[in-house]
């Protein structure tokens, strides 16, 4: 089995409230991507009130955490759930939190763009940067796209991109390091966009996290602190089923 679904139950209610946490769960997800998005732009195109407005909507991404997270305690105090429901309700309570840290990582961008944008460092090293977070950005895309389709393989495919974004990660510290050996003048200014490689590459991590938990509630199977080559062993004869 590579894909699995909110169980159905006698009780419609029951089901409805399931559901109801899962696709709030999305939305919050999109309000996220929305965030990484526009804090992309603002540090790529110099624009403040972009970065403004990422900042401005992180209350909104805190508001879904409590809000999902208390119905999810009122399910488990009432329902009492077992099996899969638990696995579901236990996913989505780790699934929010690190949607709530990448809000967190995207709104330190969103800060930093603005530090970077008033002291006029250098910005050759923007295209790296956006790179790593066009590339953090799509895999915080494919584990949402597979919690909301609950497929094991797609999560599989996406915590699997995590490395890359280490690598560019260390590639980034490399250059920016160079940066600020040519010219002292620059450290000041690329002590920012170092801070800022550093939450891509937190939310890449946060991103993988999403995609485990995943394989948690399909597959009943805890994989978490195992490197890609083990997580593909203890999948490969179920993804390939």
């Amino acid at each position: 089995m590579t894909t699995g679904t909110v169980p159905q139950h006698i009780s419609k209610q029951y089901d409805n409230e399931l559901e109801n946490i899962r696709e709030r769960v999305l939305a919050m997800g999109g309000l996220v991507e929305e965030q990484m998005v526009n804090a992309l732009r603002a540090l790529t195109e110099s624009e403040v009130e972009l970065a403004g407005k990422v900042i401005e909507s992180e209350p909104k991404v805190n508001a879904y955490e409590v809000s999902i997270d208390e119905d999810c305690t009122t399910i488990l105090a009432r329902r009492q759930p077992a099996a899969g429901d638990l696995r579901l309700v236990m996913a989505v309570i780790k699934t929010i939190t690190d949607l709530e840290r990448i809000g967190d990582e995207a709104e330190k961008i969103a800060k930093m763009s603005i530090d970077m944008i008033e002291k006029h460092g250098p910005k050759t090293y923007y295209v790296s940067i956006n790179s790593m977070g066009n590339h953090a950005r799509r895999m915080v895309h494919g584990a949402l796209d597979a919690f909301a389709r609950m497929d094991t393989k797609a999560a599989l495919q996406v915590a699997s991109e995590e490395p890359k974004s280490d690598a560019m990660y260390v590639a980034i510290l490399r250059q920016l390091i160079t940066y600020m050996m040519e010219d002292p003048r620059n450290i000041t200014a690329t002590i920012d966009a170092v801070w800022t490689a550093r939450a891509l590459e937190r939310i890449a991590d946060h991103a993988r996290n999403i995609c485990e938990y995943v394989i948690y509630f399909v597959e009943g199977k805890d994989v978490r602190h195992i490197s890609i080559e083990q997580m593909e062993k203890e999948l490969s004869g179920i993804i390939d089923e």
